[in-house]
C-alpha cells in the first residue's frame, strides 16, 4: 500500500455549542481537516441534517458518533437511515445481537461501524460503580472488541493505550480509531486514559479523533497542523499497514 496520509486519518470533533460554531469551525480548517465527527453536543441542533449533507456535497467525511444502543430492529432502522443519509463512520454498542442488527441496516452502502468498547474518560473504577467489579478495563476493552469484531462491525473506538493488543488478534480486519487523545504537555481533563498523538499512531490506530485540543484553541488551524506533523512522522515510522 501507499504512504498513509496523516490528513485522511484525523477526524476533528465538533463538538461545538451549535452548528454556526462547527461550521465556522470547518471553514478555519479548510484544506487542513477533511474529516469531521458530528456528536451527541449537535444531535438536536437546529440544522444539523443540513449541516451534515452540505459538507458531505464538499467531499467531506462524517463521522456520526451517536453511539446507537437499542433493541435490535430500532437499532438496524436508524442504521439504515444513517447510511441513506450518506456518513462515513457511526458508533453503536451493545451486544451481539444489537451489532448485527447494525451491519444488516447499512448493507449495500460504505458505511462503516465501530463499536465502542469503554469510553476513555473511564477507569477501572467508573466500570466497578457499573457493577463490573472484577474486569479491569482493558480486559473489558479486549473482550468487547472480539465480540465486534465476531458479529461483523468493521472497528472499535478505544483508547490508544489499548490499541497495539486489539491489533495483535484483530489485524487489519478492525478498524482501531483513538479517542482521548491529547498532545505532550496538555491540560488534565476528564480524559482518564488518554494518550499523544504520536502513541496513539505507534500504538497501532487507524483514525485518532481529536477535538478540544484543536477546537479550544486560538489558533485551531496552526493547532491542527501541528498534530497533523506529529501523526505524520509516527505513521511514516510504521512498518506495518494498517487498515484502510
Amino acid at each position: 500500500m501507499g504512504r498513509i496520509e496523516a490528513k485522511d486519518r484525523l477526524i476533528v470533533a465538533l463538538d461545538l455549542p451549535d452548528v454556526d460554531a462547527a461550521r465556522r469551525m470547518v471553514e478555519k480548517l479548510e484544506g487542513v481537516a477533511v474529516f469531521f465527527k458530528v456528536g451527541l453536543s449537535l444531535q438536536l441542533a437546529p440544522g444539523v441534517e443540513d449541516f451534515i449533507r452540505s459538507l458531505i456535497s464538499q467531499n467531506k467525511k462524517i463521522f456520526l458518533d451517536y453511539k446507537y444502543y437499542d433493541v435490535p430492529e430500532t437499532v438496524k432502522k436508524a442504521v439504515s437511515q444513517a447510511a441513506r443519509l450518506g456518513v462515513s463512520f457511526l458508533t453503536i454498542h451493545g451486544t451481539a445481537d444489537i451489532i448485527k442488527a447494525a451491519v444488516n441496516g447499512k448493507k449495500g452502502s460504505g458505511l462503516k461501524l465501530l463499536t465502542v468498547t469503554v469510553l476513555t474518560s473511564m477507569e477501572s473504577s467508573d466500570l466497578a460503580e457499573m457493577g463490573c467489579v472484577n474486569t479491569t478495563v482493558e480486559e473489558m476493552v479486549l473482550f468487547r472488541a472480539r465480540k465486534a469484531l465476531e458479529a461483523g462491525s468493521d472497528g472499535v473506538i478505544t483508547s490508544g493505550r489499548e490499541a497495539g493488543k486489539i491489533k495483535e488478534f484483530a489485524g487489519n480486519h478492525l478498524l482501531v480509531v483513538t479517542p482521548g487523545i491529547r498532545p505532550e504537555g496538555y491540560p488534565e481533563d476528564d480524559q482518564k486514559r488518554k494518550v499523544t498523538p504520536t502513541e496513539a499512531v505507534l500504538a497501532g490506530a487507524d483514525y485518532l479523533v481529536i477535538g478540544r485540543p484543536i477546537t479550544d484553541e486560538v489558533d485551531p488551524r496552526k493547532a491542527a497542523q501541528q498534530i497533523l506533523e506529529q501523526m505524520q512522522q509516527a505513521f511514516d515510522s510504521v512498518a506495518q499497514p494498517v487498515a484502510s
